[in-house]
């Protein structure tokens, strides 16, 4: 017999039974496949004598001493190569046990969040790593990270490891799952009853055939449907469920055991914006100015000790759904003044906020944080009345005025002298004025856009109550073709016991020219001219001006 496997295993048997049927039974006996058995007959070479089959008594002698032979001189040897030729071949998995890392591991944090609800998180961790090939379960990560994001390095050794594969697992544990993952398997069912005034537990053995709109079970011969026990016991967690978001990764490691990790993703569901509380005095001539970043964190996991970053300005961005809902706090208002703990930079075409401490952020928390205070800053109240260009289309009979809206708005510059002079992230503004008895009160709300220094920044708080303004076509004739004089009259009534003075804005369309007015007009554009208009205490001011239109 010849045993033709692997050529470093090969030997040789020589028995001359004359028969070629041993050496099926040579293969089931040693577990080598059919082909890899030969058996020679009748070589003089090898066998000088031979004595034929005599029936089937030397087919099965023979059978069994080549069986033996080659289980004491070929198998093991044979093996072990295989085995080790199968360890060779195998997946990551095999070759080393798992490695995982949590929060444990974690050296350094940092979390930079910009204005567009996204993230950038970098996550640095100590590790003990194999070294080869091995699989890393990177746990404790947003569950709104982008895998396409995920940056992975070694900070001790780069050039030494390295990512060969990695995967996003987010199929969290929960009953549901758990129950879908045992589909066709055993389950143990609990239930309880009385006996004896007492509470037992039954438990009752069930193969789960389908979880589509609640359970389906086999118990013994029957088929059940529905919640059969109050508990349910599975022997263990599926292996493709996870208690948390976990990165998966396979690494491959030519390096030092001991390895610093930094790992950076873009995450969603994490936000800031700005919210700013403006005080101002009695007299309506100066005010407090004090900002607040409100962070918002829905990314699924909790930040602690972290080094924070807010990044401010419009970035370019692929769309994607799912806005976030900014939180507001009015309470900001009443908070003890911290000093300000941010330290701003221009950073490309954007502005960086960088806290000068670490702070820890819980997921599904909204944060507050001092961004800035300002001090006696100089503030001008503001009366406007802005016109409708149909006004000015259609001819308009005389009878009963036109009301129009009187605005009230505060204006103030963004300047150092003025304790300010640091570029302002857009946000909510908030007007509070104490009373006469210095109660503060809440006067109104509006929405800052991003805010260079130097710059002026105006907020409507509301409508006058006690600043009536109506408006009353006096005059209407056609000049010639295409050429028209309109007149009118804006009647403006303070109810207040001090002055105001009133902003008219007439947006006037066509080619046109004022040809007088009782208040100095300015062309504030091609189409607007702007009014003036001083009105005293429980007093009255009329504005008449007449123009001349070419359509």
């Amino acid at each position: 017999m010849h045993h033709a496997l692997d050529a470093e295993f090969e030997r040789d048997f020589v028995i001359d039974t004359g028969h070629p049927a041993p050496n099926q039974v040579t293969a089931d006996l040693l577990g080598v496949p059919f082909e890899s058995v030969t058996i020679t007959l009748g070589d003089t070479d090898v066998v000088s004598a031979g004595g034929g089959t005599h029936s089937g008594r030397s087919m099965r002698h023979a059978s069994a001493v080549i069986a033996l032979a080659g289980a004491a001189a070929l198998v093991p040897s044979y093996q072990a190569g295989k085995k080790a030729e199968g360890q060779e071949k195998n997946t990551p998995s095999a070759s080393a046990a798992d490695q995982s890392t949590s929060l444990a591991d974690q050296t350094d944090l940092g979390v930079t969040v910009y204005n567009s609800n996204i993230a950038l998180v970098r996550d640095v961790r100590q590790l003990q790593l194999p070294i080869g090939t091995f699989r890393l379960k990177f746990m404790d990560i947003a569950a709104t990270v982008n895998p396409a994001t995920v940056h992975f390095r070694s900070l001790t050794e780069p050039e030494k490891v390295g990512v060969v594969e990695q995967n996003y697992e987010y199929d969290l544990l929960e009953p549901n799952k758990l129950l879908n993952k045992y589909v066709g398997k055993e389950v143990t069912l609990v239930r309880s009853y009385m006996e004896n005034g007492t509470t037992k537990h039954e438990e009752i053995k069930a193969t789960l055939l389908a979880n589509n709109n609640g359970p389906v079970w086999k118990i013994g011969n029957d088929i059940v449907t529905g919640v059969y026990g109050e508990t349910y016991r599975f022997p263990e967690v599926p292996a493709n469920l996870y208690d948390r978001p976990t990165l998966l990764m396979s690494l491959e490691n030519s390096g030092s055991r001991k390895q610093t990790i930094e790992t950076s993703y873009l995450a969603s569901n994490l936000s800031w914006n700005a919210d700013y509380v403006l005080t101002v005095g009695r007299e309506d001539k100066a005010a407090d100015l004090d900002g607040w970043v409100t962070l918002v964190n829905n990314s699924g996991t909790s930040f602690h000790n972290a080094k924070l970053q807010l990044v401010a300005g419009d970035l370019n961005r692929l769309p994607r759904g799912g806005a976030m809902d900014s939180a507001v706090a009015p309470r900001a208002a009443m908070m003890a003044k911290e000093a300000p703990q941010f330290q701003q930079e221009n950073f490309s075409e954007y502005h960086l906020y960088s806290l000068g401490r670490r702070t820890s952020v819980e997921d599904k928390e909204t944060k507050q944080i001092s961004l800035l205070e300002g001090s006696g800053i100089p503030v001008e109240k503001l009366f406007v009345v802005n016109g409708q260009n149909f006004y000015y289309r259609n001819a308009q009979n005389p009878g009963a005025p036109l009301k129009d809206p009187v605005m009230v708005f505060y204006k103030f510059k963004n300047e150092e002298k003025a304790g300010l002079g640091i570029p302002l992230p857009g946000g909510n503004l908030r007007v509070y004025q104490k009373d006469s008895k210095g109660g503060l009160l809440f006067i109104g709300e509006d929405h800052i856009d991003h805010t260079p220094k130097d710059e002026f920044v105006t907020v409507k708080i509301g409508n006058a109550f006690d600043v009536v303004a109506e408006r009353k076509q006096t005059d209407f004739k056609k000049i010639a073709d295409r050429v028209y004089e309109m007149e009118f009259a804006i009647t403006l009534r303070n109810h207040k016991d001090t002055p105001v003075n009133v902003q008219v804005n007439e947006p006037i369309g066509g080619d046109w020219e004022i040809l007088s007015s009782s208040y100095p007009a300015q062309k504030t554009a091609a189409f607007a001219a702007q009014f003036n208009v001083p009105v005293k205490p429980n007093g009255e001011s009329v504005l008449n001006y007449r123009i001349r239109v070419h359509w």
